[in-house]
């Protein structure tokens, strides 16, 4: 980005105090993955130490990799998979979501915020899926980051941006974008590209996120590099927007929807499908991530409006739409059989105060006039359906607590559809109430039989349907008890399941030093002797024996050779890559492992580290105490049958480089330059 009044702010900005930042364990993997020469095997070993984001990791890599590459479990093949800058960028979106929800900006929704970004991110992925020329890895990390400049902004000015909202009214075009580059000196879209390549995501993907929040004309991609990136951008957003929206809304946004396909040339059962699988993803990754995302949206496809019709009265559009509407979402979308609040918002699960959501399935002449009057007086949240098939998709869609149908409802009676209900897993928890003849006690046993909770006389005394739907209330409520007990249950398994790994890491480490200890090294070496020997790449041992310890811990006291001990491993981390090991293997003794180093490098890298070990004072004073280290370097050859062999030979340099003592040594030849290795 150009040095310009806005890139200045936006840097102004990003160095504020209050500036949204990862935490935790998430901070530390940032951090380890900007250093030079990370290596994936490190990267994969530090978000262990994570295990929610491991899991939400694999989980990503696993979007990624296709069919072709087989399901990815481990973290060192999700590692592979997405490459070091889409885990950095995962880690930052992941941890600013559970962290920053920018509570203290007046009409900043920030549950409905990340909910929408995660939709986003999950689209996005599906839909680059055909583009062989832009990375899934980072798909993912750019749908869930695109619009984190408006976080920022409503965590940084919670009031300025709380007027900006109120004003806008929850759209989101140019006149916003200026509106906020007035008010804050920068505009959220162009933040959000600015962070994006703060975390080496691709060029690409940010000039289509600072597009977002550009002209008009640059809605439809012209004068972007990529403008069928900044569309499939446009249209991950679009349909992170219906996830979001009120059921009542879904249906006018679709044309919208289908407009921006065909603009792509996305076959429109195509897009269908796409969007059916993204908003199942969606509501998965709500789950995991403890984020409310509301009922699934339907994806239907409808005849787009004409141009024209835009200009209509709002009126007209909004007739227009209630024709499209099948039966079913009609049924939801009605006013007249659907309590107020359930048009408002997405279907809770939680009973509160005794209303339940209900779903009635009969003829609606004959079976729904009486009860839907009698429930709605009650205050219950209504959704009916004119026959048993759309009783059953409606039941399965909207999961109510209470499902009453007719026994002789049309094209599938209440005994069959509470039979089929029953094999569905999502419909086992729902309360079944059969309406029929009480008389008849052949149906009555076929109803209890099919798996109804209730039976009743058609049409119910009030008190009867009442009583019965006590029952009903009371079901719902263990339920969701049982949901709060299994989300405490899966609560303490992660917090158990991280307690045993840090238990099992206090087992691989070297209290004094904090390095990993011997058992640690033994295990990693033979990781990596097993890939340099699969990918034929070198691998470097050092052996290190300090000097001079006895010594130190005679003349000194053992509290200074404990400090000589630390001091050196803390001098020789200094001097290492991010993906070699330093292990204390016991005593006075040191274990280097390097991956992807030929012996000239390992013995320049070794060299290094003597030097930073001599230059430390142990003790101070006017005579001050230094130490000093010889270190035997060995590298994988032909004389090397396995990583045993690896070490021994880099312990005999050892011995080598110990008859001079603060030296460096090999038993091996170290090529020079011009000279064949």
């Amino acid at each position: 980005m150009a040095n310009t009044p806005v890139t200045r702010r936006i840097d102004e900005i990003k160095g504020m105090n209050d500036f949204p930042l990862p935490k935790g364990p998430a901070l530390a993997l940032i951090r380890l993955t900007q250093r030079e020469f990370v290596s994936l095997a490190v990267v994969a070993h530090a978000i262990k130490a994570d295990p929610t984001f491991a899991v939400r990791a694999i989980r990503v890599a696993n979007g990624v990799a296709g069919a072709d590459h087989g399901p990815v479990v481990s973290l060192r093949d999700a590692v592979d998979v997405l490459g070091v800058p889409p885990v950095r960028s995962l880690a930052m979106g992941f941890s600013l979501l559970e962290n920053h929800r920018g509570e203290q900006c007046a009409g900043f929704d920030g549950a409905r915020f990340w909910a929408q970004s995660l939709a986003r991110a999950v689209a996005l992925q599906l839909l680059v899926a055909a583009r062989p020329d832009l990375s899934r890895a980072d798909a993912f990390s750019v749908g869930l980051l695109a619009r984190v400049g408006e976080l920022v902004l409503a965590t940084l000015f919670p009031q300025a941006f709380a007027v900006l909202l109120q004003r806008r009214a929850g759209k989101r075009d140019a006149n916003a974008a200026f509106a906020e580059q007035e008010a804050m000196g920068a505009g959220a879209a162009s933040l959000s590209a600015s962070i994006l390549l703060d975390y080496n995501l691709p060029d690409a993907y940010a000039e289509a996120v600072e597009a977002q929040g550009g002209t008009r004309a640059l809605e439809f991609g012209d004068g972007v590099a990529d403008p069928k990136l900044h569309q499939l951008l446009r249209l991950a957003d679009h349909i992170g927007d219906i996830c979001v929206a009120p059921e009542a809304s879904w249906r006018a946004m679709m044309p919208a929807l289908f407009e921006m396909g065909e603009s792509l040339a996305l076959d429109a059962t195509e897009l269908i499908a796409l969007c059916h699988r993204a908003a199942h993803e969606w509501r998965e990754w709500g789950t995991n991530l403890a984020l409310e995302t509301g009922p699934m949206p339907h994806f239907e496809q409808i005849e787009l409006t004409p141009l024209a019709a835009v200009a209509a009265p709002a009126s007209a559009v909004v007739a227009e739409v209630a024709a499209m509407v099948p039966p079913t979402v009609a049924a939801a979308a009605n006013p007249s059989t659907v309590a107020p609040a359930a048009a408002a918002k997405p279907v809770s699960p939680v009973p509160a105060s005794g209303v339940l959501h209900i779903l009635l399935v009969g003829d609606p002449t004959r079976v729904r006039p009486a009860l839907r009057a009698q429930l709605i007086a009650a205050g219950h949240r209504l959704v009916e359906a004119d026959d048993g098939r759309q009783g059953l998709a409606t039941a399965i869609e909207l999961q109510p607590q209470v499902v009453l149908v007719d026994a002789r409802a049309a094209e599938l009676d209440g005994i069959e559809l509470v039979r089929t209900l029953r094999q569905f897993k999502s419909g086992r928890g729902i309360y079944a109430l059969l309406l029929g003849d009480l008389a008849d006690e052949d149906q009555l046993v076929r109803a209890f039989e099919a798996g109804a909770d209730g039976y009743l006389d058609l049409p119910p005394s009030p008190r009867a349907l009442a009583a019965h739907l006590l029952a009903g209330q009371r079901v719902a409520s263990l339920q969701e008890e049982l949901r709060h007990d299994q989300e405490e249950l899966r609560r303490m398994s992660a917090e158990l399941s991280a307690s045993n790994q840090k238990l099992q890491e206090a087992g691989m480490t070297d209290m004094l030093t904090g390095c990993p200890n011997r058992r640690y090294a033994m295990d990693r070496i033979n990781q990596e002797w097993a890939m340099a020997v699969r990918t034929e790449r070198p691998l470097a041992c050092m052996v290190v024996d300090m000097d001079n310890l006895k010594q130190i811990n005679d003349g000194h006291g053992h509290e200074a050779g404990d400090r000589a001990l630390k001091l050196v491993a803390s001098a020789f981390k200094g001097e290492m890559r991010a993906q070699e090991v330093l292990a204390r293997s016991g005593g006075d003794e040191f274990i280097v492992i390097c991956p992807d180093t030929p012996l000239d490098a390992a013995m320049a890298c070794a060299e290094r580290m003597r030097a930073a070990a001599a230059a430390q004072p142990i003790v101070g004073g006017a005579h001050p105490v230094h130490t000093s280290v010889s270190i035997g370097v060995a590298v994988r050859d032909a004389s090397t049958s396995d990583a045993a062999a690896l070490i021994r030979l880099a312990d005999q340099s050892a011995y080598l480089a110990k008859r001079n003592r603060n030296a460096v040594a090999t038993m091996q030849t170290v090529p020079h330059p011009g000279r064949p290795a």
